[in-house]
């Protein structure tokens, strides 16, 4: 499975721009991983449960995370 188009949310960018420079280089390269094969190891992909169980989660660092939702067609929602 290819990710073809990646919409970005406002609450993502606004906390995407404060990361360092060093996670945000990280962020990118985790980036291209995840359109070519968003279940690839290395992003440790999950499904998450509860009040956010619509969402699915991969990893940048230990302590940083992308949460998204699959969209039709090839897509995704990145929501935090």
């Amino acid at each position: 499975m290819r990710i073809k188009v990646i919409e970005i949310g406002r609450r993502f960018e606004k906390n995407y721009k404060k990361l360092p420079y060093s996670v945000k280089k990280i962020a990118k390269e985790k980036e291209y991983v995840f359109r070519e094969n968003p279940f690839d190891p290395r992003l440790e992909t999950h499904k998450l449960h509860g009040k956010e169980k619509e969402l699915w989660s991969f990893s940048i660092t230990r302590s940083h995370k992308i949460k998204f939702i699959f969209l039709k067609e090839g897509g995704c929602f990145v929501s935090r």
